[in-house]
């Protein structure tokens, strides 16, 4: 579906009495600023947040094919371009999707929008290791999934056994391990499947030492990571045999600002929104850093952040995006 601007109100009209018995909470042109960390980006068409999994398959049931779906998490990893989103955004609740709970002596579940954090905190509450990276990690359990999340050496693939999921048509998907075809910050579970929940595995260990694994894990990221700046987590995805932030770093772009958007002096691989960013601003400032490592070391980085959404009248996509992508 090819348009250059969005209209939720048209959209959900044209719907009629296709909804009616859907729980959840449906909202015309919603404003993404609101959702993603970059706190900025245009409106999402239709925002629905459903009421649990099977609020969702039924509304996922009844809406026409030819509609756009897009879920989005917590909005951690995500830069939302100023034109909007076209369709419908599922954006999962904390009620119904949030939940975490220990399921036997080394195993947790844990719902999709469940922070990775918390994921964490409940491992270390059950004296389960294994865990200990997500302390570090800025998102929720389904993108942790989606993107095979980890740090610290360890990644998701490492601990999840088990992934129930919905498709388009909203039927119900349970996968493994090996379904999902892991790779270093990717899956290739198809893009339709909207995770929903998962199963963990890690090891018993002492509460003390998963304790200072975690406090080691902060400490770390306060030092060296701008936690408290309006930020997506990492921009680019470490090249094969060295790390995104030290090709940025030595291509100058430490500091390097475009409008509002900044590469953090603090840890260059993290783009900052310092005030009132327009998401153009931030994507071209990534964009520019692309040139500006391959043009120096040979090496094309890789967009770690998620962006997606319509340019806004004005904005010649070819300034950027035909150069590398």
């Amino acid at each position: 579906m090819r348009r250059s601007k969005v209209d939720g109100e048209k959209l959900l009209a044209s719907l009629g009495d296709r909804l009616a018995e859907i729980r959840g909470r449906i909202t015309p042109d919603a404003d993404m600023s609101k959702v993603t960390w970059f706190r900025t980006g245009g409106p999402a068409e239709i925002l629905f947040q459903p009421a649990d999994e099977d609020d969702l398959a039924a509304f996922l049931k009844v809406l026409p094919e030819e509609i756009p779906v897009l879920p989005v998490g917590i909005g951690s990893n995500l830069l939302v371009r100023d034109g909007g989103i076209p369709g419908v955004v599922i954006r999962l609740s904390a009620k119904g999707f949030g939940k975490a709970e220990q399921v036997s002596q080394t195993r947790l579940a844990a719902g999709a929008v469940c922070p990775d954090k918390h994921l964490a905190a409940l491992a270390l509450e059950s004296g389960i290791g294994g865990f200990e990276f997500y302390h570090g990690i800025p998102g929720a359990v389904g993108g942790a999934l989606r993107m095979n999340a980890g740090a610290n050496g360890t990644e998701t693939k490492d601990r999840v056994v088990e992934i129930h999921a919905l498709d388009r048509r909203g039927e119900k998907h349970v996968l493994s391990n090996a379904d999902m075809g892991y790779a270093y910050r990717h899956s290739s579970a198809p893009a339709e499947l909207i995770f929903t929940r998962a199963i963990f595995e890690g090891e018993a260990k002492g509460k003390d030492e998963i304790r200072k694994a975690m406090d080691d894990v902060q400490h770390h990221r306060e030092t060296v990571q701008p936690v408290r700046e309006k930020t997506g987590g990492s921009t680019f995805k470490n090249p094969d045999g060295t790390s995104a932030w030290k090709v940025i770093d030595a291509a100058g772009c430490r500091g390097l600002t475009v409008g509002g958007a900044q590469m953090s002096p603090m840890h260059c691989n993290f783009m900052i929104n310092t005030g009132q960013a327009s998401g153009y601003e931030l994507e071209y400032l990534g964009e520019t850093v692309r040139a500006r490592v391959l043009e120096h070391s040979g090496i094309r980085l890789h967009w770690e952040i998620k962006r997606i959404g319509l340019f806004a009248d004005g904005h010649v996509v070819q300034e950027f995006l035909g150069l590398l992508v």
